[in-house]
């Protein structure tokens, strides 16, 4: 924090890390506001999301809102094809580059359509890995020239709508992720009357670091062996279809930090690819699958949530291993395919939310006079206190945690009052914050005294569900960034977690973007009457909506997505409304007619039973009317 001088924008910019994270497409704004710029820094569009999101609220739209800017969309995937096509033309590739959005990233029409519409100029096809997931990628694709990559397992049915969208004319390649898999599509497509594209997911050795590490390397799920896949040539060339198999795809992990493990699993992929071409396979497609990662801490190191590469390197050093590796043998260079899916829709989506209430760790003031008691324990916490300086600092945390454990058995054996260990604690909270600012004086501090303030938050309570839109912080410890969207030129004071409004402890971020490590807390300002305190998570567009789950009912968040138009204004394109308390029992199986008759057999056996008048029945099933058609979320009066 800055001592000294006066709060600045640049300030809060260093503090949360946005220039780091932002990608270019947030910033701190002079006027105090995260602005986002998803055109770019130097493009002139600079919209403020403190002015949506009490724009929305003004519309009727309460928070929490789920904001999609579509145009960080179309700016991710022209950053992609454009970064391939440089280092294409200066390395000399014959090839071309095609990406691929894997639908399972995020299922939503919305994000497929806006996809599907700023992808066609580059011919960017989706991947699919179910039947539902393919269906919907042959009503949105609509280009004969984009790739529609097939995954999963696949069961007549799922096989024949592939087929069919060959026989239309799309390029519809089945990865065979299973030996037994080819055996079905060769006979469906004799029947049908088509030759399918077929690809081959190999199980390299090469595994990458991350979370996601297990999804690649020879003992994953899917994938085929060597051995396997000697099987599969041998039956194609019986069959005399080894032409169709034209594409070789593998995956060694999504979020891959480290550029190394990207680069050895090329240079893996191309001896193989270099094998099926000398077998006499037609090939011409390399899919690299998923791994580009996303920079959700800003630090741009090899941890499992950043990268050490930009989208430059990752594309240099693709393409340079395949043609390097390729040129020797002098086979053609492929089209690569990439299934960039957390990249590409990471930055475009931004959960913001009002917070409601504030448990501040504020204790009572200091009494002048001590009562006595057992063992002169508040005398000793106030000598504590008031020798707290650089000098003892030490000295004095170690005394606070003796007699922090010293009333806490006084207490338990009933040795002093529920007052006096009330005031106990008063005077232990006032010791460590008292060390806490003592020690911003030192210019070393103990590794223990670093980590008090963790002790000590405030919890800051958002209108949000853990579990609902940000399911990946609670099951696999995912890194978000996390910050206030305004009073940015306002120094942030208290030392704070967030927690949701689900009745589970496990409902909180308090794990925050930090550096040079992650924080445990997050500085944020003091609550200001009468006016609402915003914060936003952002890049929240990969998964987490299509993870969420119904913890304690609540349901899906409202949505809005905004076009920014060139001249820098903006456009809400569409508004979907959050699901109501009668959506989400409806989604658990209750039949709501039936809930709506036992609500009214039971008032009207409470008026029977002479506990409500037949005018307060009324009142009350309208009340309960209301309550159905609600918000899930906390709306104000």
């Amino acid at each position: 924090m800055a001592k000294n001088k006066k709060w600045s924008v640049d300030d809060s910019a260093n503090l949360y890390g946005i220039e780091k994270w932002g990608a270019g497409y947030f910033a701190a704004d002079p006027s105090g506001d995260v602005v986002t710029t998803p055109l770019g820094l130097d493009n002139g569009a600079r919209i403020s999301l403190h002015e949506i999101a009490t724009g929305l609220e003004e519309r009727g739209m309460a928070m929490p809102v789920l904001l999609r800017i579509e145009n960080i969309l179309g700016s991710q995937i022209k950053r992609l094809h454009d970064s391939f096509s440089k280092v294409i033309q200066e390395i000399g590739y014959t090839g071309e580059y095609k990406g691929v959005f894997p639908i399972k990233v995020n299922q939503q029409e919305q994000v497929l359509e806006a996809i599907s519409q700023f992808g066609r100029k580059y011919n960017h096809g989706l991947e699919a890995g179910s039947k539902p997931e393919l269906i919907a990628a042959i009503s949105m694709l609509n280009n004969r020239d984009a790739c529609l990559i097939c995954n999963g397992y696949k069961d007549e049915e799922f096989v024949d709508l592939g087929l069919y969208a060959t026989k239309m004319g799309l390029k519809c390649f089945f990865v065979l992720e299973m030996p037994g898999e080819l055996d079905l599509i060769l006979e469906r497509a004799e029947k049908i009357g088509v030759l399918p594209l077929l690809g081959l997911r190999i199980k390299l050795s090469t595994k990458a670091e991350g979370q996601w590490a297990d999804s690649g390397g020879e003992t994953s799920v899917f994938g085929l062996s060597m051995s396997e896949v000697i099987d599969v040539i041998d039956r194609l060339k019986a069959e005399n279809k080894l032409d169709c198999l034209q594409l070789q795809h593998y995956h060694i992990g999504s979020q891959i930090p480290n550029i190394q493990d990207i680069r050895a699993g090329v240079l893996e992929a191309c001896r193989i690819y270099e094998e099926l071409v000398k077998e006499g396979a037609a090939m011409g497609y390399l899919d690299l699958g998923g791994g580009l990662a996303v920079d959700y801490d800003g630090s741009k190191t090899n941890c499992p949530s950043s990268r050490n590469y930009s989208v430059e390197e990752y594309c240099y050093d693709i393409i340079e291993t395949i043609n390097s590796h390729l040129n020797k043998s002098n086979i053609a260079h492929p089209t690569i395919i990439t299934e960039s899916g957390r990249a590409t829709v990471a930055y475009y989506s931004i959960l913001l939310f009002n917070v409601l209430d504030v448990t501040a760790i504020t204790p009572n003031p200091i009494q002048e006079q001590m009562p006595k008691t057992t063992y002169d324990l508040l005398d000793n916490l106030l000598a504590t206190y008031n020798m707290v300086s650089a000098k003892d600092i030490q000295e004095c945390y170690n005394d606070a945690l003796f007699y922090k454990s010293q009333s806490q058995q006084l207490f338990k054996h009933g040795q002093i009052s529920i007052r006096e260990k009330a005031m106990a604690d008063d005077l232990l909270k006032h010791i460590l914050i008292k060390i806490t600012k003592t020690a911003k004086e030192l210019d070393y501090v103990p590794e223990e005294i670093e980590k008090i303030e963790k002790l000590i938050p405030d919890i800051y309570y958002g209108n949000f569900s853990l579990f609902q839109s940000l399911p990946d912080v609670w099951a696999i410890g995912q890194l978000f960034p996390v910050m206030p969207i305004h009073r940015l030129n306002e120094e942030p004071t208290r030392n704070a977690i967030i927690a949701d409004i689900t009745c589970d402890c496990d409902g909180r971020i308090s794990s925050f973007p930090g550096y040079p490590h992650t924080r445990e807390t997050i500085h944020l300002h003091k609550l200001k009457n009468n006016e609402e305190y915003y914060l936003g998570v952002f890049l929240v567009g990969a998964y987490q909506e299509t993870l969420g789950d119904l913890h304690n009912l609540f349901g899906d968040t409202n949505v809005v997505s905004i076009n920014v138009r060139e001249n820098g204004s903006y456009e809400f394109v569409r508004e979907q409304e959050g699901d109501s308390v009668e959506d989400v029992l409806s989604y658990v199986e209750y039949d709501v007619k039936g809930i709506k008759k036992r609500m009214k057999d039971f008032a009207e056996d409470s008026i029977r039973q002479g506990y409500i008048t037949v005018k307060e029945r009324k009142t009350i099933l309208r009340s309960f009317d209301e309550g159905l058609r609600g918000y899930t979320y906390f709306e104000k009066e």
